[in-house]
């Protein structure tokens, strides 16, 4: 709220912004340790005053709050989103290795935002119901990347040979890990066409996209459960499976911090879209639209 032009946090604002519990700032209040006024008989923050009191903070609780989460990005791997980052000059490292891999660490603030593409077969849904299950009451907010064209990559001329889930019954299929929403979604399809593991080999684990399409360029499995993108990139066969919506899941405070800012403001670009267009596969018309938000 602001008044005669200065804006003021609520106490639930600051507790959001500082990553603790009301009952916490109540306690700084009393205490006098961070500036506050009473209107009304409510606790108000003056927001300059507060930004120079963490500033002035060295230890305590604004490095404490600094410190929670690196800024790292979590998650399931994108040739696209890989590329974003590094072409935005974002400063964001990145650690990929599956949609559930990422949420469990996102869970234990070891990032500031993770990448996910996990279908819900009872509600026929992306990703919101593993996020409100694990996140209700979070500052978080689950926004859009892009939609995706996922299918099976298969060696160059072999369409007539598998055209569709139910042919990869025999067949070597490339092994994601457990922990990547490409292979729970495999799974769940192989599941309904009535296959089970003993009715084809998978190779040895390709950890990412790239990795799945390289082992059929390779001639290492008859297909990969992977992105239409890749497939072009290497020259292969694609058959269509499904369209994905891909997300990101994003700690409220870090979205507005410069270095997540900088991803932003650049895949609102022409050159992002121009990138995404040249790769094939993908819709990023729908960027930044907001799926869920916790809290």
């Amino acid at each position: 709220m602001t008044d005669l032009g200065v804006e003021y946090l609520t106490t639930k604002e600051l507790a959001e912004l500082l990553r603790i519990k009301e009952r916490k700032v109540y306690e700084l209040a009393a205490s006098g340790e961070v500036p506050c006024s009473r209107a009304t008989g409510k606790l108000l923050f003056p927001r300059h005053s507060v930004d120079k009191w963490l500033v002035r903070k060295s230890s305590g609780i604004a490095a404490a709050v600094s410190a929670q989460r690196p800024n790292v990005f979590l998650g399931s791997h994108d040739p696209l989103l890989d590329w974003a980052l590094r072409e935005s000059r974002s400063g964001i490292a990145t650690f990929f290795d599956g949609s559930l891999d990422g949420l469990q660490r996102f869970a234990n603030a070891d990032g500031v935002a993770t990448a996910l593409h996990l279908f819900d077969p009872a509600s026929d849904a992306w990703n919101e119901p593993a996020v409100q299950t694990r996140f209700a009451g979070e500052p978080v907010v689950l926004v859009e990347f892009c939609w995706r064209e996922r299918g099976l990559i298969v060696p160059a001329g072999k369409h007539d040979a598998i055209q569709g889930i139910g042919d990869l019954r025999g067949r070597q299929i490339v092994a994601r890990q457990a922990e990547a929403g490409s292979q729970t979604l495999l799974e769940h399809l192989l599941l309904e066409e009535g296959i089970t593991e003993a009715d084809f080999k998978v190779t040895s684990t390709a950890r990412t996209e790239t990795d799945a399409a390289v082992a059929i360029l390779e001639g290492k499995a008859d297909a990969a459960f992977g992105l239409l993108g890749l497939a072009r990139q290497y020259r292969l066969g694609f058959v269509p499976v499904v369209r994905e919506r891909f997300d990101l899941l994003v700690e409220r405070r870090s979205w507005f911090e410069p270095p997540m800012q900088r991803f932003v403001r650049f895949c609102l670009s022409n050159a992002f879209t121009d990138k995404a267009r040249a790769l094939q596969g993908y819709d990023v018309s729908g960027f930044g639209q907001v799926h869920y938000i916790g809290g």
